[in-house]
């Protein structure tokens, strides 16, 4: 199954912020989904760099080299032209914020099941797509499953 990682995610992995538990929860979330098809847009990984740069006072070098290394081992997916149509029109009739939905319809040209986010509602479906937040109590289901199955 392939799943995204929104950038809070990466951002708890990465240190950012001052949430311990949030922090381990996440690495432990993309080491057991490791053997999964994660997915990294483009989206997800800019974000990613402007919050290693503003929260986390990373210098702009060092957060490149983070980004990249996350790149390297993940692979970015981008937008298309048609993305970005899919995206405003997911903002408008849905009420997404214009950068949730491009990511959302990111992974869902990418052939996502799952997007990890607490930013978004859990258990919303866009597209085909679920977003589930890693650090509810309990776990969507479906990210439940599949943390369950050996990879």
């Amino acid at each position: 199954m392939k799943v995204v990682l929104d950038t809070n995610v990466l951002g708890y992995a990465a240190g950012i912020g001052d949430d311990d538990v949030k922090r381990r929860l996440a690495l432990g979330l993309i080491r057991a989904l490791a053997g999964s098809s994660l997915v990294l847009p483009t989206q997800v990984a800019g974000e990613f760099y402007n919050i290693l740069t503003r929260k986390g006072g990373h210098d702009p070098k060092t957060a490149r080299g983070v980004v990249r290394n996350w790149a390297d081992a993940i692979g970015l997916t981008a937008p298309t032209a048609a993305t970005m149509e899919a995206a405003l029109e997911g903002a408008a009739f849905f009420n997404l914020q214009i950068w949730d939905a491009l990511v959302l319809s990111i992974a869902a040209e990418a052939g996502c099941a799952l997007l990890l986010s607490e930013d978004m509602q859990d258990g919303f479906v866009y597209r085909g797509v679920t977003v589930a937040n890693p650090f509810a109590e309990p776990l969507h289901p479906l990210l439940a499953s599949l943390l369950e199955t050996p990879s």
